[in-house]
């Protein structure tokens, strides 16, 4: 793989450990897995309204080097967008790389 296909520097999170003011458990926190550079490519999106609001659904492919420890329920997080990922899929012929089927959350 070129290095020059990955020109997006982003985060992969996994779900945190994290303790909110009380001590209690905090469910929604992360916490930084891995710093990879990545090729993010948006395939497709959609626009509908349910029930009286706008909502938006954008699917993305983002591929990084060959890497193992990623699962489905990571996020990826490049500067302000966040994507869900949904499948991990290595390459299994050349093992150069792996892609991630995400979700934009936010």
């Amino acid at each position: 793989m070129r290095a020059g296909q990955l020109n997006s520097r982003v985060k992969i999170q996994k779900r945190g450990t994290g303790a909110d003011a009380w001590g209690q458990p905090d469910p929604d926190s992360w916490a930084d897995h891995v710093e990879v550079w990545a090729n993010i490519r948006h395939l497709s999106g959609t626009e509908a309204i349910k029930g009286d609001a706008v909502t938006s659904l954008v699917r993305a492919s983002i591929r990084i080097r060959r890497r193992a420890g990623i699962d489905a329920g990571m996020r990826v997080v490049q500067g302000t967008t966040t994507y869900e990922i949904k499948a991990v899929m290595p390459d299994e012929v050349r093992r150069e790389f792996t892609d991630l089927a995400c979700e934009v959350v936010s």
